[in-house]
């Protein structure tokens, strides 16, 4: 009998993205605290921008967006919000970026985790920016999966390609 497997990835719908970005732009020019603060969210080539002419409106942009998004089913560890906000002539920026892939030391620590507390006889091998699980038991395969999704990880993950 051949082994089963599923691979480990750590990918964002861009388009679930964009259709959050559009709601919370649609709510900041609806909402009364943000009328004539030149409040706005867009992309600003892969980066996310958010500016207003505060500090706090600027945060209260990112609560918004990370808002829509939840309800997306994103989850906010891909968000890689950067830093605090900027002063930048007379308004405050601040950046954010839509991370995707597991980078080599997480998937290292996915296959630690897999190693120290999955079952016996479960390989784990990196491939790229994701991480093949293979077993000859499919009921390992899913021991490993409630195992994964009980451990709190830095990054997210999805099960993809279960055969």
């Amino acid at each position: 009998m051949a082994d089963s497997s599923f691979d480990i990835v750590s990918k964002v719908e861009r388009q679930e993205v964009d259709n959050a970005l559009n709601q919370a732009v649609k709510e900041i020019s609806q909402r009364y605290d943000f009328k004539g603060t030149n409040a706005s969210i867009a992309w600003s080539g892969e980066k996310i921008l958010m500016q207003a002419n505060g500090e706090e409106r600027v945060l209260a942009i990112l609560d918004i967006f990370q808002t829509k998004l939840i309800k997306r089913g994103i989850s906010l560890k891909t968000l890689d919000v950067e830093g605090d906000p900027q002063l930048s002539g007379k308004e405050y920026k601040l950046f954010a970026s839509v991370t995707e892939g597991i980078s080599q030391e997480n998937a290292k620590k996915v296959a630690k985790a897999i190693r120290d507390e999955g079952p016996k006889g479960v390989k784990a091998q990196v491939q790229g920016d994701e991480l093949r699980v293979s077993s000859k038991s499919r009921d390992d395969l899913q021991a490993v999966q409630t195992l994964l999704k009980g451990k709190d990880f830095d990054f997210a993950i999805q099960f993809v390609n279960y055969r």
